[in-house]
């Protein structure tokens, strides 16, 4: 419950920033996806988008993935205090936490690491890579969602 409340409190601040300071991380978004900082002369950067319009609306897209899944886990970290002394209907209010953390490793592992880390080769770059900082995402959203899936029975420790 209480993992799952501050990856909610995350992704808020992850949004909220993005749409207070929308172009601080736009510019990311933008290299990324243009591909003007990966090697020079590679031979992948046919797949380059340099139209600034699927810039802003892949942007977007990201903000309202972090929107959802900080409402998804914040509504799943809420169903789960209500239901703690209850194992039965703990157990089933599990559901928007399981989906908002799945979301969450789909946005950073799918969109970053793979989408943008591979197809659009931003390992190759030192001024648009969000690899790692998506990798310890992906990390903390693993094991939480591990962790949440395991079966709670009425057993008291």
């Amino acid at each position: 419950m209480i993992i799952v409340g501050a990856i909610a409190l995350y992704a808020t601040l992850v949004a909220f920033n993005n749409i207070t300071d929308y172009y601080s991380n736009f510019a990311l978004v933008q290299h990324v996806l243009a591909m003007d900082t990966t090697f020079p002369d590679n031979k992948g950067l046919w797949r380059a988008i340099y139209a600034p319009l699927i810039h802003h609306i892949v942007y977007g897209f990201i903000i309202l993935t972090e929107i959802a899944i900080a409402g998804l886990c914040g509504v799943g970290s809420f169903r789960l205090y209500q239901n703690i002394q209850q194992p039965a209907t703990f157990n089933q209010s599990k559901r928007f936490a399981i989906l908002g953390l799945t979301l969450g490793l789909m946005l950073w592992f799918t969109g970053f690491m793979t989408i943008g880390g591979e197809w659009f080769l931003m390992w190759q770059s030192e001024v648009a890579n969000g690899q790692q900082a998506a990798f310890r995402l992906v990390m903390i959203m693993s094991v939480a969602l591990i962790y949440l899936t395991q079966h709670d029975d009425d057993r008291h420790v």
